[in-house]
């Protein structure tokens, strides 16, 4: 599952990709930030690498397939 957040003031967005199993608990920590339970979304990726995100600073999450949307090539 690629995720990407926006942040406020930044103009580039943060991409990170996790597994597919790991959607529901990935939404619920990102409802939490957004409703103002927690300061900051804590997020780790599949390489292992965290990130953190002031939930304050939170423009948008987007969610999407890894394979779905991205296509490759010339042509019609």
């Amino acid at each position: 599952m690629d995720i990407r957040i926006g942040v406020t003031q930044i103009a580039r967005e943060i991409s990170l990709e996790q597994a597919d199993e790991e959607r529901d608990a990935t939404k619920a920590k990102i409802e939490a930030a957004l409703s103002g339970a927690t300061d900051v979304l804590w997020l780790v990726d599949k390489k292992g690498r965290t990130v953190g995100v002031a939930s304050a600073k939170i423009a948008y999450v987007e969610f999407g397939s890894v394979d779905g949307d991205r296509r490759m090539g010339f042509g019609g």
